[in-house]
């Protein structure tokens, strides 16, 4: 599902990287690995103190790429609104916890909503594992932080509007 697009991002521009969210390119440099010399962006991710450098030649393989489009965000919130029964009841749950780290490991907005999604819905009905609730923080925290950055909105304000959604 991922596109091979190749960005080119300039210092100050917002990305998303996959599993870990929207950060801010810091800035570009050049290292020397293995004999050779690579460029790498250093993205630092928002809200955390985590900074990480993406080799530039494998932004694609990554899935680095920029916050969603507007038109995207309706989207989004579709997938969040769809509440037939989406969740398979017949898997265990480690073989849900692969699928679903698997979606959001591809850093796609619309994947992460599914995981979502589809956490809440089970939640409703049985208990989810440590590594579900987990899972239901991170798919969460990721799609808040770009929407709010992708809707130029408060994060509080887009984490109610979520909250909505799944209870309604």
């Amino acid at each position: 599902m991922t596109k091979s697009i190749a960005y080119d991002f300039k210092r100050g521009d917002l990305a998303v990287y996959p599993s870990h969210g929207v950060g801010v390119i810091e800035g570009i440099e050049s290292r020397k690995v293995a004999g050779e010399n690579e460029c790498y962006y250093v993205l630092r991710i928002l809200g955390t103190d985590a900074t990480i450098m993406v080799p530039i030649q494998n932004i694609t393989a990554v899935g680095l790429r920029k916050v969603m489009k507007k038109s995207t965000i309706p989207k989004v919130y579709s997938i969040l609104k769809e509440k037939k029964d989406t969740v398979s009841d017949n898997q265990t749950w480690n073989r849900r916890y692969r699928e679903y780290t698997d979606k959001i490991k591809t850093g796609c907005a619309m994947e992460v909503a599914k995981v979502l999604r589809d956490l809440f819905l089970l939640r409703v009905d049985k208990e989810l594992s440590f590594g579900e609730r987990r899972m239901l923080d991170t798919a969460k925290n990721l799609l808040v932080k770009e929407l709010s950055v992708a809707r130029n909105v408060k994060e509080e304000k887009v984490e109610e509007e979520l909250d909505e959604i799944m209870k309604g």
